[in-house]
Order: C-alpha cells, then sequence, then structure tokens
C-alpha cells in the first residue's frame, strides 16, 4: 500500500493531531482528501478545519469506517470512552496508531475489545514544522509494512525512533516534553540579551536561530555535543565564563533531573 492510497483519520483534533496533520499536508505525502478528523469539541473542530482544510465532525464512527490508519490523539483520561465507541467499527486488519502518554499496547487493546493491529507513538509539537522528534513502539502483530507506513509518515515530520516500547515513557520525558524545555531555555537567553541591552525582538531571533544552529550541528556533525562545546571555548574567553556560571547555578544537573521526573510521571500514568 502506498501513500497515496491510504485514508488517515484522527480521533481528537487537538493541537497535536493538528501538528500532524498540518505535517502530513504541507509535506505532500498524503492529500487532504486522504484525511478524516473528529471531535466532540467544536472549538478544536473549528481549528482542525481551518489549519488544514480538512472536514472534521463530530463522529468516531464515521472516522474509524472510512479510513486505514486510526490515530488515537485523545488526552489518556479519555481513552477508554473513545476506545469502547471506536471498538465496533474496526476492521481486523485496520492499525490503530496511539499518541497518547503513558497508555500501553496492553491497555489499548483492552480498550479496544481486544482489537490487535495497535502502534504507539510519542511525537512532539515541532512536527508542525517539520522537525518533530518521535518514539515509535510497534505491537508484534502488525505487519512490517503497515508499521513502515506509520513510520514513514512520522519521518516526514521529523524524526522516528523506533523501540521497544520500556522506553517510550523516556522519550515522553526527553523529546515530548523536551520542546517546553528548550522554549524556556530560548526564553531566557533572550532575557539575557536584553539585560545585556538588545531590543527583545532582536534578542529572541538571536537566542531562536542559535539553539537551531546548534542542533544542526549536532545532527549533521555526530560530533558529540562536549566536542562541540569545546570547539567555541577559548581558554580564558567569554564562552568558559558564561559555562562556568550555568555549572555554578548547577544548569545540567536541573536538565537532567526535569528528564528523569517528567519520564517518572510517565510510568506513573502508565503504571508501570
Amino acid at each position: 500500500m502506498s501513500y497515496d492510497q491510504i485514508k488517515v483519520g484522527f480521533i481528537g483534533a487537538g493541537q497535536m493531531a493538528t501538528a500532524l496533520a498540518c505535517g502530513f499536508l504541507e509535506r505532500q505525502i498524503i492529500a487532504s482528501a486522504q484525511l478524516e478528523a473528529c471531535d466532540v469539541n467544536e472549538s478544536a473542530r473549528t481549528n482542525f478545519r481551518e489549519k488544514t482544510g480538512v472536514d472534521c465532525t463530530d463522529s468516531i464512527s464515521q472516522t474509524v469506517t472510512s479510513v486505514d490508519l486510526v490515530f488515537l490523539a485523545v488526552k489518556p483520561q479519555y481513552l477508554g470512552s473513545v476506545g469502547k465507541e471506536a471498538a465496533p467499527h474496526l476492521k481486523p486488519g485496520q492499525t490503530v496508531v496511539s499518541i497518547a502518554a503513558g497508555v500501553t499496547i496492553d491497555s489499548l487493546r483492552e480498550y479496544l475489545g481486544g482489537h490487535q493491529n495497535i502502534i504507539r507513538i510519542m511525537p512532539n509539537t515541532p512536527s508542525l514544522v517539520g522537525t518533530g522528534a518521535a518514539g515509535m513502539a510497534v505491537s508484534e502483530v502488525v505487519p512490517e509494512q503497515q508499521a513502515a507506513i506509520v513510520q514513514g509518515l512520522m519521518e516526514s515530520v521529523g524524526l522516528c525512533e523506533r523501540l521497544p516500547e520500556k522506553l517510550l515513557d523516556a522519550v515522553t520525558g526527553l523529546s515530548g516534553s523536551g520542546p517546553a524545555y528548550v522554549f524556556q531555555f530560548i526564553e531566557a537567553l533572550s532575557d539575557g540579551g536584553v539585560l545585556a541591552g538588545l531590543p527583545r525582538a532582536t534578542a529572541t531571533r538571536l537566542a531562536a536561530q542559535t539553539v537551531l544552529g546548534a542542533a544542526k550541528m549536532v545532527l549533521e556533525t555526530g560530533q558529540h555535543p562536549g566536542q562541540l562545546k569545546d570547539g567555541v571555548t577559548s581558554p580564558g574567553g567569554t564562552t568558559i565564563t558564561g559555562i562556568s556560571v550555568l555549572e555554578s547555578h548547577g544548569f545540567r544537573g536541573a536538565i537532567i533531573e526535569a528528564v528523569h521526573a517528567a519520564t517518572d510521571r510517565s510510568r506513573e500514568l502508565s503504571g508501570s
């Protein structure tokens, strides 16, 4: 099955579903005629229509019966009721993709009345601009062709690493929650620039571009981040002075603990 032959449906049309749908459309991996979506919330339906140009209904049954891939994009606490409503309409070979944090494949099977073809993905919001980072765990019964199609969809909007399910909590803590950490870092960099005399708009653009450029260097050079850091750091210079201040305030330790805490919270949600 090629991408131009599949239909993709989103149950839940919130921020993450909209980000993924917009990403798929903007990168032309699928067309708007191949997309369906539903949500009980009228404002979410309106926002999805405005952002994607795709109609969004309030009917789970209509979405499930008309697509090949079903993305469950609702909050974890709603999966039980949504799964119960979707289950009677699922076809045996249909693939269900959950993007809910902390809900295991075994739990999803139970919610979906024993349905077997299940994939879990932990994406993040930069998928909207084609620079997402996602972890993906595949149920052992999902055919490889279907798993490859889902992975290809996710790779159209960024990086997608296939991993054992037990590692998805760590993905949640790192890249799932990570954009919020980075936004906070960019804001702090901008504040520092303003304190040093830069106009706010200039400081924010420079801060964001600096983070973007540093990230690209890590991905494209393959060098260890510490090695790249040393390439910017001259003896007795400005950069090592700034790094010394960060170290004295526990910068690295705070980031490590943030990822660890978010991972633990994901484990709590999944009961693992």
